[in-house]
């Protein structure tokens, strides 16, 4: 029998599902994507449909397969990445979800949030140990939400019958046989969004769960980013293949881009923004609203941590102007757009339709759009709603550099929206440093193969992922530094606007 060629990445995203057919050389062979629906049952709900989630992830293996001409005895392994805070809590005994997912961008948990900081520390109640403040953003709250509101879950919970996961250990549960010996597993960067993982002993902590009111019982077994979890079962498309690596969606696009030594970072450019910094073995608390989490773990290493600053509405921005506002069709049309003007014409869009993520961390923002006059046209807006992604991005980054008391000289960049030159230009200007957009632009599907392939010797460790990696395109300032100081001085006085936002009658 030959030896496989390849490498399998599931992409469990927040908009779509895709399996991606990766090569030895790292690149991409075939895909299969397919969306699911958003679910938005009231205002600041969001939801997915687990069971929609898993019927896709077999469709879209399919799919990757049947256009790579490939079957199981092809591939040495598979990787899963997912998005990351989303929450799952599903019957072990019927293998159906009790509730939809929870997926991070929703805020119904505020209240518990604010009880839980109303017991001492507010916020920063846990951040000592898990390295995040309390917020809406993280899975532990919605787990609470889903026992507390759904008939019969809490007693369904205590008696061991439901399990949690964010949705790495829904899908890997399902692959692996699901009510037939699904394995109930999770890796450390997950874990580590949860608000419930210990940073330092990447055990779960006791006491935080106790509070929540979340039966240990619910927890899935905490694992390395790259073993072997378990074999797809018999009767899936890749029977008998191990399923060997789990990494989170931004912490795979960091491995994906190769960001290995202390002070690499990346930024992704997806739903949300991303942007971590690699600090090593170091955990390195945050004194400036970012999140201290899990990098990576292979196998029996040591464990690598990083600096994340999360920005909430950076692509849905765009989707909300062709959804809900229709002022395009397609999402690339908003470079087209953008392009019809020289400026913002005076215009900053704050989308703040989660809150606001980091560095502010103010659950009551709002959206606003401000400096309107009636010079402003559609045109101005499209490039506003791009430029809110680069100056999220710059406060991000003043963070990380303040944090690490290092300055970084250049950006990596990944994800959907780095294919707008407007938008990697402008990032590059407000930044003041280069922007690298690598070859391979589907960093968070490769890390994810790369994690799984390191696991079964396919590949032989990141050195290979180094020597996969190759520059497509760099952005450098061009922009007089009294001009940026300018559109970056407004920004901040936008941003400013959203806050107080939500009282007791206004969500």
């Amino acid at each position: 029998m030959a030896d496989p060629k390849y490498v399998l990445a599931i992409d469990q995203g927040t908009t779509s599902t895709r399996a991606i057919v990766f090569d030895h050389g790292g690149q991409l062979v075939a895909t299969g994507q397919k969306e699911h629906e958003q679910i938005f049952p009231r205002a600041g709900w969001v939801e997915h449909d687990p069971a929609e989630i898993w019927d896709n992830t077999r469709e879209v293996v399919g799919l990757a397969l049947a256009k790579a001409n490939a079957t199981a005895k092809d591939l040495a392994s598979i990787g899963i990445t997912n998005q990351r805070e989303t929450a799952v809590v599903w019957d072990r005994r019927t293998g159906k979800a009790v509730y939809n997912a929870i997926v991070w961008q929703d805020t119904r948990t505020q209240k518990i949030a604010e009880d839980l900081g109303a017991l001492g520390g507010g916020a920063d109640r846990y951040k000592a140990k898990v390295g995040l403040p309390l917020a809406t953003y993280f899975s532990g709250p919605k787990i609470r939400w889903i026992l507390d509101n759904v008939d019969g879950a809490r007693e369904a919970a205590e008696r061991g019958d439901l399990a949690f996961g964010n949705t790495d250990s829904w899908v890997l549960w399902n692959m692996t046989g699901g009510v037939d010996g699904g394995v109930h597993v999770t890796d450390v960067t997950n874990a580590s969004r949860t608000m419930l993982m210990n940073l330092d002993t990447l055990s779960w902590n006791e006491d935080i769960a106790g509070e929540m009111g979340i039966p240990l019982s619910m927890l899935p077994e905490i694992r390395s980013s790259s073993e072997v979890y378990g074999n797809d079962r018999e009767g899936g498309l890749a029977a008998g293949v191990p399923i060997a690596g789990i990494l989170g969606d931004q912490q795979a696009a960091t491995f994906g881009q190769a960001c290995f030594e202390p002070g690499h970072a990346k930024n992704t450019y997806g739903t949300g923004n991303f942007m971590l910094l690699n600090t090593g073995t170091e955990i390195v608390p945050s004194k400036n609203g970012l999140l201290t989490t899990l990098c990576y773990k292979i196998g029996d290493q040591d464990a690598v941590y990083a600096l994340e600053g999360s920005i909430a509405v950076t692509g849905s921005l765009i989707q909300w102007l062709r959804d809900n506002l229709g002022m395009i069709t397609s999402a690339p049309e908003i470079e087209t757009l953008a392009r019809t003007v020289d400026d913002n014409g005076g215009a900053y869009f704050v989308p703040a339709f989660s809150g606001l993520f980091a560095p502010y961390w103010r659950s009551d923002a709002r959206g606003a759009l401000v400096g309107l006059t009636r010079y402003v046209n559609k045109g101005h807006i499209a490039r506003a709603a791009l430029e809110a992604t680069a100056f999220q991005t710059r406060e991000v980054l003043d963070a990380m550099n303040a944090d690490s008391g290092v300055d970084l000289t250049e950006l990596k960049v990944d994800g959907g929206m780095v294919q707008d030159e407007l938008l990697m230009q402008f990032q590059a200007d407000i930044l003041g440093v280069d922007v690298v957009r690598p070859k391979v632009a589907e960093t968070t599907a490769l890390g994810a193969a790369y994690a799984a392939g390191i696991a079964v010797g396919f590949w032989q460790g990141e050195q290979d992922v180094i020597d996969n990696w190759a520059e497509d395109k760099r952005w450098s300032p061009d922009i007089a530094d009294d001009e940026r100081d300018r559109q970056y001085r407004l920004w901040k006085k936008a941003v400013t606007k959203t806050f107080d936002w939500v009282d007791d009658d206004v969500k």
